[in-house]
């Protein structure tokens, strides 16, 4: 069992477990924690999982543990890893069961004391034109051929079939399309369970969120972004569905076999990967790229929805006061970048699971009116407690290869929070604090209660001083639709 005196303090947000830890580490690991983060992280095997990814060959640098952290399937959720390319490897595990899970943020003019009293009208529409909960039958049928193209072109296929705006896909992580995405290295089970499922959130901790921006940190950023003071915002957090999960689940099964044929040695079977350069790799990187492109056009259909929902509730006073994309990015997806690691520049196969990138001013990869700015950070609450936008800086990139937390993190697990916590007497605590919730089933919301997370307060103040991102504005729910 791993324990606080195993972790060096590098300074009051960066601790480290040296390679001298574990003989087969061959890179160390950093927590990005303060005292008390760092304490209710060892609580959980996620510390020991990081250790056991340390462990893999060909990484670069350090594995990274953001604040949010805790116990995943292999890799912990809210780690990064970068693996050398082409001598590295990559891992599914490592990446997550859903693909490019991830939040949209978009922005409006609607001044929350005018609107409060339409909110419940608002949940209502919202709750009936984003399909949610464990099925979710969504709301764009696709027959095969749509399916494979809008795999391979993302949110431009969104843009194609009307649902999205070139401002959309410009404010999009990699503009909404991974190149390179392969349909033929995706099985008919991952297919036949995708086809019907864009355009719907799905369950667990998926939401669709109405904030209303409460505090600006940094006006000057708040206005690039179109953020302000005291006006509506939405946020939709979802992925890839059924179609990345059966992606996942094929490849955890394939490379089984994978690390029996290259020799490679796991400390946990959960971590089985494959050498980025093989046929394996690229078969996964090819096929992890489609779900990718799934979940961009999913988020992109679904912000599509909630416009239309915004406009039929307050009709002709959205015109100039329209949703507008903040940004759009994902937390869980393995990306060929460039990196510069110990003073040295490498190509990386950068792995983040329940972590999102967080890039610097400068950026290319960003629209131009965020280059000078860097990159919008996204992290939801739990839900009933705040959310933050927060901006990467150019020192993260030696800090966590870009990398930013995804959210607050669970303390508790699903199965605990629903012999715990009652959904119907959750309903009424926050319909009492003026959150409209519409939720298709009480257990499912009582999994996602506030209790059962981390203050996401903390969370955020331990990223921002440990030099990953700064604050640029706090959000209030005022309504929540759950599966």
């Amino acid at each position: 069992m791993i324990t606080k005196q195993d972790c060096r303090k590098i300074n009051n947000y960066i601790w480290e477990i040296s390679t001298s830890f574990k003989p087969q580490m061959t890179v160390p690991v950093w927590i990005f924690a303060d005292e008390e983060l760092l304490e209710e992280a060892l609580k959980d095997l996620s510390v020991t999982q990081a250790v056991n990814v340390a462990c893999l060959p060909g990484l670069a640098g350090h594995v990274a543990i953001m604040p949010d952290v805790h116990q995943g399937y292999g890799m912990p959720i809210g780690g990064v890893m970068a693996a050398r390319v082409p001598d590295g490897i990559i891992s599914p595990g490592a990446v997550g069961y859903d693909i490019n899970c991830g939040v949209r943020v978009l922005a409006s003019g609607i001044d929350y004391k005018s609107a409060k009293r339409h909110l419940p009208e608002l949940a209502t529409a919202l709750y009936r034109n984003c399909p949610s909960g464990v099925g979710g039958k969504g709301s764009v049928p696709l027959s095969a051929e749509e399916l494979d193209k809008m795999c391979r072109q993302g949110a431009k296929w969104a843009l194609e079939k009307g649902y999205a705006t070139e401002e959309d896909l410009q404010r999009t992580e990699e503009f909404g399309c991974l190149e390179g995405a392969d349909p033929n290295s995706v099985s008919k089970r991952a297919k036949d369970r995708g086809r019907g499922q864009l355009g719907t959130l799905g369950a667990g901790n998926h939401f669709l969120e109405v904030d209303v921006i409460e505090e600006i940190f940094d006006q000057d950023a708040a206005d690039i972004m179109g953020l302000y003071e005291g006006c509506l915002a939405i946020q939709i957090h979802c992925g890839s569905r059924g179609f990345g999960h059966q992606i996942c689940t094929d490849y955890v099964q394939d490379f089984q076999l994978a690390v029996i044929n290259y020799g490679i040695q796991l400390p946990d079977r959960e971590l089985v990967c494959a050498p980025i350069s093989s046929k394996e790799g690229q078969a996964y990187l090819g096929a992890m790229k489609a779900a990718a492109n799934f979940a961009f056009a999913n988020r992109q259909t679904l912000a599509y929805h909630a416009r239309q929902s915004f406009e039929e509730v307050f009709g002709s006073q959205t015109g100039n006061h329209a949703l507008r994309q903040v940004y759009d990015i994902a937390h869980n997806m393995a990306k060929i970048e460039q990196h510069n690691i110990n003073g040295e520049e490498m190509t990386v196969c950068v792995h983040r699971k329940g972590a999102t990138r967080a890039f610097g001013p400068g950026f290319e990869g960003l629209p131009p009116e965020y280059q000078e700015i860097g990159q919008p950070v996204l992290v939801p609450g739990s839900m009933g407690t705040e959310s933050w936008i927060l901006l990467g800086t150019e020192a993260n990139d030696a800090l966590s290869f870009g990398s930013s937390c995804h959210g607050a993190g669970r303390v508790m697990s699903r199965s605990k929070a629903k012999k715990e916590i009652r959904g119907e007497r959750l309903r009424g605590e926050l319909e009492k604090e003026g959150i409209n919730v519409r939720a298709g089933s009480l257990p499912g919301l009582a999994e996602e209660a506030p209790q059962a997370y981390k203050d996401v307060n903390r969370v955020v103040e331990t990223v921002s001083q440990a030099g990953i991102a700064h604050k640029v504005a706090r959000l209030r729910p005022v309504a929540v639709v759950k599966g």
